[in-house]
């Protein structure tokens, strides 16, 4: 049988508020990313792109519609299974790394272990093995204040993998830092995908960031306003043009 998708969505709403203040996040949204697919996540601002995020990763709960995580759907899941989901099933890269002060990078990639009360040695081994596969092997004993920020989004892309999670989300993983770092952190993305086979799901502002993935998916006021391949960065930009500036 054909394995389920990574993750799909059917007819997605969130809406805050109610009445005269009632927000419309995310409109009907329906989509369906296979396992081991890379797809970007575009829109402008208040489109909704961070809204879907949080609700693909268990971070909040949908106004109405579903969402399937390897099969498995969200809708009747109490908080704890909805905690070992996020814990088990899903890795997350935030912008602004989220790693903590006081702990070696070594530590910071173990505390999804740790939470989850594994600290056997398997946990040791495959934490130092994701730090030398995104090149980190031998800072494993550093603080985060003594690395640098694209050497921190490693750990944090290290963390993310540790449980073996089915999918990944990445939150503008290059949007706190430099030209160069961001290069690499996409190369980084894209070989973890292409080579190792991780799903991956990032929002981003950045064209050329999109580009590196398979498929782009756009967002507008909420609804799905198109998709289109990736690995051009021109061809990104010009259709996020054109659907920003379509009459609404």
């Amino acid at each position: 049988m054909n394995a389920p998708p990574a993750i799909r969505t059917g007819e997605l709403t969130k809406t805050y508020g109610s009445g005269e203040t009632e927000v419309r996040a995310l409109d009907g949204v329906s989509i369906e990313i296979a396992d081991g697919e890379m797809v970007a996540i575009m829109g402008p601002s208040g489109s909704g792109k961070s809204t879907l995020l949080h609700l693909l990763g268990a971070l909040e709960t949908p106004t109405s519609g579903t969402i399937e995580l390897a099969g498995r759907r969200f809708d009747g899941l109490d908080d704890r299974d909805l905690t070992l989901l996020r814990r088990d099933g899903i890795g997350f890269v935030f912008q602004f790394f989220n790693l903590l002060g006081t702990l070696t990078a070594e530590e910071n990639v173990l505390l999804p272990a740790l939470i989850a009360g594994r600290q056997d040695e398997e946990m040791r081994d495959r934490a130092g093995r994701l730090l030398d596969r995104v090149g980190l092997g031998a800072r494993s004993g550093h603080l985060p204040s003594e690395l640098s920020g694209g050497e921190q989004q490693r750990v944090s892309i290290a963390r993310a993998l540790l449980m073996r999670p089915a999918l990944v989300l990445a939150d503008e993983p290059t949007g706190n830092l430099d030209s160069r770092s961001s290069a690499e952190i996409l190369e980084l993305l894209g070989e973890l995908n292409r080579d190792d086979g991780h799903t991956i799901v990032m929002v981003t502002h950045d064209p050329a960031a999109a580009a590196t993935a398979g498929r782009v998916l756009f967002l507008r006021d909420g609804r799905l306003a198109g998709e289109v391949e990736g690995g051009s960065t021109q061809r990104v930009s010009e259709s996020f043009t054109t659907i920003e500036s379509a009459p609404r």
